[in-house]
Formats: C-alpha cells, sequence, structure tokens
C-alpha cells in the first residue's frame, strides 16, 4: 500500500536584497526526504528555527516548495472543501477569532464541511467533547477562555473538518507535565479512535518519545536522523 504521504528532496528557498542590492537566497530546507503511514503518529524534533514549522507550511500548502515534490494519498476535495491535511499552528489565534464565542467558531468549521448551515447544539457539545471539555465554553468569547481552552477549542474546530492528517505545532510548550500529559493522551484518543494520522512538531524530544511511532530530527534545514 502506498504511503499516506510521501516527501521527496522537498527544498524551500527565500530570496533576500543584500545591502548593496543583491538577491541572496536563504535556503529554509534542503532535501528532506521521509514517508508517512496512513495512521501514524511521526514525530519531527529539532531546535527551534531549524525549519519545522516551515515543513509544516509546506504540507498543507501555505507555501509552494521551491525543489522537490509533496505526493499526498488523500481523499480528493472538492472545490471550497476544506484541506484533507490541517495545521494545529502554536498560537491558537491564528485559528480562532478572540472576539467570537467558541460556538460560532465551532458552528463555522462545520457549515465548511457540509456545505450549509446545519449544525445543532449536539454537534457543537460533542466536538468539545472530542476534546475533553466542558460544554460551558460553548457561550463564552475566545477571549475569555485560558491558553489550554483555546488550544482546545482551536483543536475542535480542526476535528471538525474531518482532516485525514493532523499537524501539530509545538503543542506542549508552556505545558506543565500534567498538561502534558492530558495532551498526549488526548492525540492518542484522536489517533486510534478517529483514524487520524499525526504529524507531531516539538523541540521536547522527551515528551515525542512518549506519543510517536518515530522521530525524524531536522537541524538547520536538513535531517540528520531519524
Amino acid at each position: 500500500m502506498s504511503p499516506q504521504l510521501a516527501v521527496k528532496n522537498l527544498s524551500f528557498s527565500v530570496s533576500k536584497n543584500s545591502f548593496f542590492g543583491r538577491k541572496n537566497e536563504k535556503k529554509i530546507l534542503e532535501n528532506i526526504s521521509f514517508k508517512l503511514e496512513r495512521g501514524e503518529i511521526l514525530g519531527i524534533a529539532g531546535p527551534s528555527g531549524g525549519g519545522k514549522t516551515t515543513l509544516a507550511k509546506l504540507l498543507i500548502g501555505v507555501h509552494e516548495p521551491t525543489g522537490g515534490e509533496i505526493i499526498k494519498n488523500l481523499s480528493k476535495s472538492e472545490k471550497g472543501m476544506p484541506n484533507r491535511i490541517q495545521l494545529l499552528f502554536q498560537n491558537s489565534e491564528e485559528i480562532i477569532n478572540p472576539f467570537r464565542k467558541a460556538k460560532d467558531v465551532l458552528a463555522e468549521a462545520i457549515q465548511q464541511k457540509n456545505g450549509k448551515a446545519d449544525s445543532n447544539e449536539t454537534d457543537l457539545k460533542d466536538l468539545l467533547l472530542d476534546v475533553n471539555v466542558h460544554e460551558n465554553l460553548l457561550n463564552k468569547y475566545c477571549m475569555q477562555l485560558s491558553g489550554g481552552q483555546r488550544q482546545r477549542v482551536a483543536l475542535a474546530r480542526l476535528l471538525a473538518v474531518e482532516p485525514e492528517i493532523l499537524i501539530l505545532d509545538e503543542p506542549f510548550s508552556a505545558q506543565d507535565v500534567q498538561s502534558q500529559l492530558n495532551l498526549l493522551l488526548l492525540f492518542k484518543k484522536i489517533n486510534t479512535e478517529k483514524g487520524i494520522t499525526l504529524i507531531c512538531i516539538s523541540h521536547q524530544e522527551n515528551v515525542l518519545n512518549k506519543l510517536t511511532d518515530r522521530i525524524i530530527r531536522i537541524k538547520e534545514g536538513k535531517v540528520v536522523s531519524e
């Protein structure tokens, strides 16, 4: 069976103007290759600034690679429908508007997935249940939520569009040990019960070891070990 995702010799560079007006090319990623099997939990580790988040943005199509290719073995998305690969950004405000109520954020995601406004209170409560959050958060504005609650509402919003691959960008940052453990259990639940393939990006390799099937290490834009 073909892998769900295959990355072959992926490279990404940006051009910058120098002080003398010359254009310099800065390599962010260089010749990245790996395969992702369906149902796997893959860890991507490495120091900050090594290109991990850039890789995630390439996988979801925010950036276009300057070299190599990304081969996706996913269900075909109809025009206007959500991406089959979703990214939980480190900053939840990139996914949810702090000035909107949690229920409106989630209802919008359900509408985006179904192509029509047919969400109901039960759908919204079920989404929060999936991420272990109490339904009383539905009527709160996102700015009223704690950082951890916002992160889980953002995660629920992504689950609402039923992705096949979910990328988690530094989900354990600024979390205490108990919160990290709770997230580990939640991510394993999402993987096993919903059948969603996970890519978890983190510089905290000790936490990745408890979650992932294997780990790819990236340093200065290159894979240094697996």
